[in-house]
């Protein structure tokens, strides 16, 4: 008997992981497309219909407002998911919460015509996406072994490229039609939430052992000790210093392809969504092969290294070659090196944190302020480099320091090869 049923065990396993792995890609698809088509294009077309001569400033003011406000988001919901008890499971409602909202407040975001209001309602929304963002990387501490995580990881990584490609081509489709294509993606985040949770269905959590959250214990959770974990410590510094690196072109593409490679703004609008795409190209051709190499190997850091330097060269292109060729070839090359980081990147911080199955929620939402931070920083740090220089060409200089500080932020980790 039990050879006859270990294999359809087994087959049952693996038909469950495929099928996660298939709605992960789409979940993180239609998320990753919101975020991509509300920085790259609507917001800051929103932002400069209000003021064209204050629109960089006026674009870190909102972007910045959004950061700071789901600095945090990530690691409550984490924390929180954990001791959620539901018949949906930990992670579901909180999926489902965060598309819900994140609709409303999409609808409500098309409607606003000053700087006040955008950023109101921008910040809503980004908060709301965070929440539905927040249990991705816990998903997969629950459900998927070690030695698959960096397929999960490269999944995940497309998921990112295909919905950056996808929601900036969409945005820019209906740049002149905000309304519409706010109600879009609203749709298309309903639709991807509640089928993930349909067709992913979680054990029941209501049965599970209840832990009251200690306030105070959470909020020291939050300084994790570089001498006790050094580990996590460096790999939150890497994060943060390439999210740095990636966040200041990605925040100004459109002003930097209106002002610094002089297109007009219709034709900044379509050419980012081919930026898009070419990077998205680049990074096709690297992200999954990266994610099962990493794990046939059994080796992360040579990966996220090799990406963080790729993208630093990448950087460097239009400063010496400031034209729509060398933003092509840019985005090629960024995202060669982008779909490498991203297929690796999360199966190594998956393997650094302090105490897995304890508290992964809260451990990967900690890590997530890597991301969310600097996010927060980068406008205001752009918008004063900006201003400072006169010109564009400071940012992709940062960007490559800062992609090369954080390659070396990978060495000394010893927990993973």
């Amino acid at each position: 008997m039990t050879r006859t049923l270990a294999p359809a065990v087994q087959a049952s396993a693996a038909a469950r992981q495929r099928r996660l792995f298939v709605w992960l890609f789409l979940m993180n698809a239609v998320l990753l497309a919101c975020y991509a088509a509300f920085i790259v294009i609507f917001v800051p077309n929103q932002v400069q219909n209000v003021d064209p001569a204050q629109k960089v400033g006026n674009l870190a003011i909102v972007t910045t407002s959004a950061s700071i406000a789901t600095i945090f988001v990530q690691p409550l919901i984490g924390a929180f998911s954990d001791r959620t008890r539901s018949r949906l499971g930990k992670r579901a409602p909180w999926v489902l919460i965060g598309a819900s909202g994140a609709a409303v407040f999409m609808l409500l975001l098309a409607g606003a015509a000053t700087l006040f209001w955008i950023t109101v309602f921008y910040v809503m929304v980004m908060i709301l996406l965070n929440t539905l963002n927040a249990p991705i990387p816990a998903i997969i501490t629950d459900r998927v072994p070690t030695r698959s995580r960096g397929a999960a990881s490269a999944v995940l990584a497309m998921g990112t490229l295909v919905g950056m490609g996808t929601g900036v081509l969409l945005a820019g489709y209906f740049a002149e039609l905000i309304g519409i294509g706010y109600s879009v993606f609203a749709a298309l985040v309903l639709l991807s939430a509640f089928g993930f949770v349909l067709f992913n269905r979680d054990f029941t959590s209501k049965d599970a052992e209840r832990t009251p959250l200690d306030w105070r214990a959470f909020l020291a959770g939050f300084w994790v000790s570089p001498r006790k974990h050094p580990d996590f410590a460096w790999a939150f510094a890497a994060r943060f210093l390439m999210i740095l690196a990636y966040q200041g072109v990605q925040s100004y593409l459109l002003y930097i392809l209106r002002d610094h490679i002089h297109m007009s703004v219709d034709a900044s609008n379509s050419f980012a969504g081919v930026l898009t795409v070419v990077q998205l190209l680049g990074a096709l051709v690297s992200t999954y092969a990266s994610g099962k190499l990493s794990d046939r190997m059994h080796r992360r850091k040579p990966f996220v290294i090799a990406a963080s330097l790729i993208m630093g060269c990448a950087l460097a292109v239009p400063l010496v070659w400031p034209t729509v060729t060398g933003m092509v070839v840019l985005a090629a090359l960024f995202g060669f090196g982008y779909g490498v980081y991203l297929s690796v990147d999360l199966a190594l911080m998956t393997e650094v944190l302090p105490a897995e199955g304890v508290s992964s929620g809260r451990d990967m939402g900690i890590l997530n302020v890597a991301t969310t931070l600097p996010q927060a920083l980068t406008p205001l740090v752009a918008w004063a480099l900006i201003s400072l220089t006169g010109g564009y060409a400071s940012i992709f200089i940062a960007g490559i320091v800062f992609a090369v500080l954080g390659a070396a932020a990978i060495l000394p980790i010893k927990s993973a090869r």
